[in-house]
């Protein structure tokens, strides 16, 4: 069943995926506060967001791999940095 929406929702939802890079890179940024200061499972669930949010901004896969095995912050903020630095390009 396919929802109408209005021309209001619809120029909403396409800011939205116009601006998706941007949303993603704070939100990846903002990530790294967050596993800092993060403990047992809410501090897993932030690294599971954080492998979906580093593939969609075309981070490479293996850098994705070693940044999650390493369970360390410092390394995600490399990836902000460099993301930044436009060393990483998004797709």
């Amino acid at each position: 069943m396919a929802k109408d929406y209005s021309s209001y929702q619809k120029k909403v939802i396409s800011r939205y995926y116009d601006n998706r890079e941007q949303i993603d890179h704070q939100k990846l940024s903002e990530l790294v506060t967050n596993l800092y200061l993060a403990e047992g499972k809410k501090r897993a669930k932030f690294w599971e967001t954080a492998r979906d949010v580093m593939k969609r901004l075309n981070v490479p896969e293996s850098r994705i791999e070693h940044v999650i095995s390493s369970n360390d912050p410092v390394n995600l903020a490399e990836v902000v940095n460099d993301i930044q630095a436009g060393k990483i390009k998004p797709k």
